[in-house]
């Protein structure tokens, strides 16, 4: 059994802030956090782990004043900034401090690319890459309930303690593959990505919406404004207070009428009654906008054969990043791969150039796309009998 980890437990403000001064010198601030989020309009913060150059640490968000100290030391300096799968990490310090964490490399992505399983856990990747095994045994921990024990507080440790050896190994392999400018740029993309759902209304996100017209996107997005704003003040997941399908179901009936809304099979069951009154108001305001106020119907392709044609680009995707060892599932989605072939093909037009056509995935996977879509590559049997038994030839 392996000596438990010496780490310091921060609970008190004067200990965060001698704390970050000393981590703003450190070259390497690895971190995670657990948080709680059933059921709430944002996760609730309940500890931060962090591991710098020399030391571990783990923060009480909920007994300290304000983590932001945190967030901003995290955001400021030259260090390299080591997480895995920081999706909510990367939100908790933007919301913070309205910024990114400083030179942000996820081991995850970095595994995905350079050949490894993606996207993999965290103790997968340990595992893998360091052989040695990480205890899962508190994954379903209330991190909101106090006191901590100690074998919680060496659970949470853990996800830090090997997050400079993950990135040591994963670096020089990228360094090797000549793709440290890739992952870099795919992590400035990805943060973009986060940064513009935190700061843009996500309407549009509202499932079952495509075949609606402008008046019923209209609704839509009033139904959305309120949704979000009450699931705010009552700290509720968004779903709880309006679901999607409600919201669609409202749009196509296009009417603000109370008696017309209750009549909505099951409305009455999934919607607060006093919510009623303002979900009418909402439909209301949309219902008087004038008809050059109404949202574009996002851009769709009609093609009956794009459909086949992305599964048939999706192969050939995957026998490229087989043999250039990185995850297809970076590379390009299914929607990436009919657009860059409904782009390539003329037929759609984009704002803006798909992602398969420009940066890195244009280096690695577009040109060859480009050529299948011309004829001069096939998907040819190479070895029926071999785990992969396709392959790309020239014709």
């Amino acid at each position: 059994m392996t000596a438990a980890t010496q780490f310091e437990f921060i609970n008190d403000q004067d200990q965060l802030l001698d704390f970050c001064d000393r981590m703003a010198s450190s070259q390497f601030v690895g971190f995670d956090t657990e948080f709680v989020s059933e059921n709430r309009y944002q996760p609730e913060l309940c500890l931060v782990q962090v591991a710098t150059d020399d030391e571990f640490a783990i923060i009480d968000t909920i007994e300290v004043e304000s983590a932001a100290p945190f967030w901003e030391a995290l955001a400021e300096g030259d260090h390299v900034s080591i997480a895995h799968a920081a999706r909510e990490e990367f939100n908790f310090c933007f919301r913070s401090v309205g910024k990114w964490p400083a030179q942000l490399f996820d081991v995850q992505l970095a595994a995905g690319m350079v050949g490894l399983e993606y996207p993999a856990s965290y103790a997968n990747l340990v595992h893998r890459i360091l052989g040695k095994t990480v205890d899962k045994g508190e994954t379903r921990t209330d991190w909101a309930k106090r006191p901590l024990t100690d074998r919680q507080m060496e659970y949470a440790i853990q996800d830090v303690v090997h997050l400079k050896p993950l990135w040591n190994k994963l670096s020089k392999k990228l360094d090797s593959m000549h793709r440290t400018s890739w992952m870099y740029d795919e992590m400035d993309a990805w943060q973009d990505g986060l940064t513009d759902i935190l700061e843009t209304p996500q309407w549009r996100r509202v499932s079952g919406t495509a075949n609606l017209n402008r008046k019923a996107l209209a609704i839509v997005r009033e139904l959305w404004l309120w949704r979000d704003d009450e699931a705010r003040k009552r700290d509720r997941l968004p779903k709880r207070v309006l679901p999607d399908d409600l919201i669609v179901e409202l749009s196509k009936r296009g009417t603000s009428e109370v008696s017309r809304l209750k009549a909505i099979r099951g409305f009455d069951k999934r919607v607060a009654k006093s919510a009623i009154p303002e979900i009418s108001a909402a439909i209301e305001r949309a219902l008087e906008l004038p008809t050059a106020r109404h949202p574009q119907r996002a851009l769709r392709n009609k093609s009956a054969n794009l459909g086949l044609l992305g599964q048939f680009i999706a192969i050939a995707l995957k026998i490229v990043c087989r043999e250039e060892k990185i995850a297809p599932s970076i590379v390009g989605t299914s929607e990436a791969l009919k657009n860059f072939a409904a782009w390539r093909l003329g037929l759609m037009k984009f704002d803006e150039t798909p992602e398969l056509a420009t940066g890195w995935r244009k280096e690695l996977v577009g040109s060859l796309i480009e050529q299948i879509l011309d004829g001069k590559l096939s998907i040819a049997v190479d070895d029926p009998k071999a785990d992969h038994p396709l392959k790309l030839q020239k014709n």
